[in-house]
């Protein structure tokens, strides 16, 4: 609106010259004893109205702008409205072929106060609007697309696992000889369908005036879900609730190779190997960031990077597996693992949005209900396919 206010003042100005200039003309003409001049008039009328136009514009807008400053017991008069307030200006506008002239005068200096005081312009200077809202950051979660995925249709995961083989299978010696009788052990283990939940209220007349805000709302309330669901599925202790994470069932880090002496970059190596000899080699590692900057930061005794390169692009990987970089897993620890083998998450209900007024003390109330929710099940098939330990490296003793 200050744009406009502008363009209408500076052609209200020059109407108001057109209207001083025609004038003095005209005056000048009849003192003469000129004839013929309706032309003239015509012209003068046609400036007047004008100007007047211009004038009826300027008023609307001060009062808009009167209107939105309600708040201040005195509006303070703009400039332009005190010239048109003045005297001298309503005689000038009776009479403009007498060839007079409007003027004011003003003392005070004009700034960008708002206060009831002269030379106060505050009002007409408006704050820039930014659409949108600005948000926090969102975590990259990661662990979700490490697993393999299902659907289920029930409200628990059963399924039957191998706990024990005991292979006695030998070359038979003679005909006839009793052949040799191996053992197989099975067990029967259940995962529960888990629900992740959170709701906001909020009015139904801010949602109207604000359609963005239901969209950004929607969007918060599902990155909701997704945090925690990391956490859980690294960490769920199984309790209440909670989701039977990975890292509770995971096989303790045990150095298989024996090593008088090792790094930690060793020591993820070690893991992929402790896997390997489970029978399930490792898919990936899954590290707190600060714990990846610490080994990329690794130099040698020459000050050479070990691992990283100040200047790379690559993808993060350690002995030829991505390394997955996340806060849900706690500084100091790492976790190695056939992911897509050892584990499988099923989604009962994937993470949605439901809207509702139904509680009839909302209803009267004209609030909404914006609930998000998703119902889950992990299930980790085979521990030993993941091994989690403290990142510590060993020195010989």
């Amino acid at each position: 609106m200050t744009d406009n206010v502008k363009e209408i003042a500076t052609e209200f100005a020059k109407s108001v010259e057109q209207v001083k200039g025609l004038g003095e003309e005209l005056k000048g003409r009849m003192g003469k004893g000129e004839q013929g001049l309706s032309d003239l008039k015509s012209q003068v009328d046609e400036a007047l109205t004008n100007m007047n136009g211009f004038k009826t514009s300027l008023t609307d807008i001060e009062q808009k702008l009167a209107r939105r400053g309600s708040d201040e017991q005195v509006q303070q008069k703009s400039l332009t409205q005190q010239l048109m307030d003045s005297d001298s200006y309503k005689d000038f506008v009776s009479n403009p072929s007498a060839g007079k002239s409007a003027k004011m005068h003003t003392k005070a200096t004009i700034t960008s106060a708002t206060t009831d005081a002269a030379g106060s312009a505050g009002s007409l200077i408006l704050p820039q609007n930014i659409n949108g809202i600005v948000a926090t950051p969102d975590r990259k979660l990661t662990i979700r697309d490490l697993l393999g995925s299902g659907n289920t249709s029930s409200n628990a995961i059963t399924y039957i696992r191998e706990t024990g083989f005991t292979n006695a299978a030998a070359s038979q010696a003679n005909e006839g000889d009793l052949k040799a009788q191996s053992d197989i052990q099975f067990d029967e283990a259940t995962v529960n369908v888990k629900t992740i939940a959170h709701w906001m209220k909020a009015s139904r007349q801010v949602l109207d005036d604000a359609p963005q805000l239901e969209s950004y709302i929607r969007g918060r309330l599902i990155y909701g879900l997704k945090l925690v669901e990391e956490q859980q599925l690294l960490n769920g202790d199984n309790t209440g609730g909670n989701l039977h994470g990975i890292i509770p069932q995971a096989s303790a880090f045990a150095d298989p190779a024996s090593m008088a002496s090792y790094t930690i970059i060793d020591q993820l190596r070690l893991a992929q190997l402790q896997a390997v000899l489970a029978e399930y080699p490792a898919t990936g590692h899954v590290l707190n960031p600060i714990d990846w900057a610490r080994i990329e930061l690794t130099k040698d005794n020459e000050g050479r990077y070990i691992i990283g390169q100040p200047q790379s692009t690559a993808n993060p990987t350690m002995w030829g597996l991505p390394v997955v970089e996340t806060q849900a897993i706690q500084a100091g620890n790492f976790l190695t693992g056939a992911f897509n083998m050892g584990a499988t998450l099923y989604d009962r209900q994937q993470a949605a949005v439901a809207i509702a007024t139904e509680n009839q003390d909302d209803f009267v109330k004209n609030l909404i209900t914006m609930l998000a929710e998703e119902r889950l099940a992990l299930a980790v098939f085979r521990p030993e396919a993941f091994v989690y330990g403290a990142l510590a490296a060993k020195t010989a003793v």
